[in-house]
This record gives structure tokens, C-alpha cells and sequence, in this order.
């Protein structure tokens, strides 16, 4: 699954990093205040998918702290910036199980579902107004295990559409495999090194190249 480029994660809220909040422990009842409502049978089946993707528990006190984040003016923002980002993965990562002319790496499938379903599922663990936070764990959860063949198929499109504009068609007018793919970076790649290559060496030995002076 080697990309030709990788995606950096933009932060999401701190709070969901955080094991040391006052008050970790067994879900709680709302408090007045919070902001945010959590169902407790909604967080212990929302751990049990974190718990698929190999992702550790979440506590209650951490997803109000994170909202809190996220209703707070200086960091509002880069949150958000991060929540958007994961939805546009998802998109990639449906896209990607979607598409028949790609042959995802059997280990990407099954966290892939689990994404796709938890997004276009109906048990959401906070609601849609909460800038879908929840959506955005998922993905972030799942990205240890989907990272590397997301971008490898998105570098695959970015490869295809290439290949297209040169044959002068459009994408689904022509066969282009996962093995035309690695071909097409390969041949990529050393072009690129090549090109590197020449910029850096000259045509012209060392002694013709005394002879000249710039004035």
C-alpha cells in the first residue's frame, strides 16, 4: 500500500486525546449545562465499533469536553477544520469500496464498512447539529488500518484521470487496474528522478565549463 503522498490529519478537539479528565469513569447522566446529550446505552454501543476499529473507549466527560471545544470561539475553528476533513475522507473511503476497478487490500475492507455504515447509519451517538463529531471519531479510529490504501486509491484516481486526458476519453472508457496503477507510479517515479537528475548535472565537462565567464 505504498502512496504517492499521504494524508496529514488535521487535530481534532484535545479532550478526545485526554485519559485525565476529572470525573472519567462509567457513563454518566447529563448535568446541567453540558450541552450535549449522550445517551449511556448510545456511548457502550458507540465503544463496542471503536472497539472493532482497535480504538480505545471513549467517556462521556471526554465527548462534552471536546463539544465544549467545539463551541468555543478560539478553538472552534481548527476543530472544525479537522471534523471537515474526516467527512471528506469517508467520502474517499465509500468511493474507494465502491468503485469496481480497484481491488482494495483485503485488511482495508471490513474497518471501510464499518465506516461507511456507521456514516450513513441512523444510531448516532450525538446529534447531526453537533457538528458531527461522532462521524469524525469513526474515521479517525479507522485511519491506522485505512490510511495507506485510502491515499494509495486516491493517488490511483489522480493516476487514472492522467492516463484519460492522455487518451483523450473519459475515466470509465478504458481499463485501468490496482497493477496499471502501481506501473503508472512506477514509470512516474522515475521520470520525476530523472528529471531531478538532469537539474542537478551539466552537458558540459568541467574543462568546457571554465571557458566560460559571465560578465
Amino acid at each position: 500500500m505504498n502512496a504517492q503522498f499521504a494524508t496529514t490529519l488535521l487535530p481534532l478537539p484535545a479532550a478526545l486525546q485526554s485519559r485525565s479528565l476529572p470525573g472519567c469513569g462509567p457513563p454518566a447522566r447529563r448535568r446541567p449545562g453540558d450541552g450535549l446529550s449522550i445517551r449511556a446505552k448510545a456511548l457502550v454501543r458507540f465503544n463496542r465499533l471503536l472497539g472493532r476499529l482497535q480504538h480505545v473507549p471513549l467517556e462521556r466527560e471526554q465527548l462534552v469536553a471536546a463539544w465544549r471545544e467545539l463551541s468555543d470561539r478560539s478553538s472552534r475553528e481548527r476543530c472544525a477544520a479537522g471534523i471537515e476533513q474526516r467527512l471528506q475522507l469517508a467520502v474517499a473511503v465509500e468511493r474507494m469500496i465502491r468503485d469496481t476497478t480497484w481491488q482494495a487490500a483485503n485488511e482495508a475492507i471490513a474497518p471501510a464498512r464499518v465506516v461507511v455504515g456507521y456514516i450513513h447509519g441512523k444510531h448516532e451517538l450525538v446529534p447531526r447539529q453537533a457538528a458531527r463529531l461522532d462521524d469524525a471519531i469513526v474515521v479517525d479510529a479507522a485511519w491506522p488500518q485505512l490510511g495507506g490504501e485510502v491515499n494509495s486509491y486516491l493517488d490511483y484516481c489522480r493516476l487514472r484521470e492522467i492516463e484519460a486526458e492522455l487518451r483523450g476519453c473519459p475515466v470509465g472508457q478504458f481499463t485501468f487496474t490496482r497493477e496499471d496503477w502501481q506501473q503508472a507510479r512506477h514509470a512516474e517515479s522515475r521520470l520525476l528522478a530523472h528529471v531531478r537528475r538532469v537539474g542537478q548535472t551539466s552537458y558540459l565537462s568541467a574543462e568546457t565549463t571554465a571557458l566560460f565567464r559571465i560578465r
